[in-house]
């Protein structure tokens, strides 16, 4: 008896010659390193990056929350792969200051793991 396992299909690859962030868990692609804000973030499981942009991840509904830097509107992010919860995406900043994160995204270091080119 042969048994058959399903290959994960991603819905994004990033190129192989950058550096990329991927999913600790499942190694689907999550961010490029060209699009990391930020390594200074704090998420609710410890340290965290902000990023421009990410791949193959779920956005959940929005809710509001009052975070270290004051109350936001955030939307929980998952892998599409394997469904781990991520971080989250800011949706809106009540504070005028805190306004440059809005459409941002928030992954934590215990998620995801360093891909491709990295010395």
């Amino acid at each position: 008896m042969v048994k058959v396992t399903k290959s994960k299909t991603f819905q994004a690859y990033l190129p192989n010659c950058h550096r990329t962030y991927s999913c600790v868990h499942c190694r689907a692609h999550l961010a490029n390193h060209d699009e990391l804000i930020s390594k200074s973030f704090q998420g609710s499981q410890g340290r965290a990056y902000l990023f421009n942009s990410v791949v193959n991840v779920g956005c959940g509904p929005a809710e509001e929350r009052v975070l270290l830097t004051g109350l936001h509107a955030v939307a929980d992010i998952h892998c599409e792969s394997c469904k781990t919860t991520l971080g989250w995406k800011y949706e809106h900043a009540f504070e005028s200051s805190q306004k440059y994160k809005e459409g941002k995204f928030i992954i934590e270091l215990a998620h995801m793991v360093k891909d491709n080119g990295w010395e």
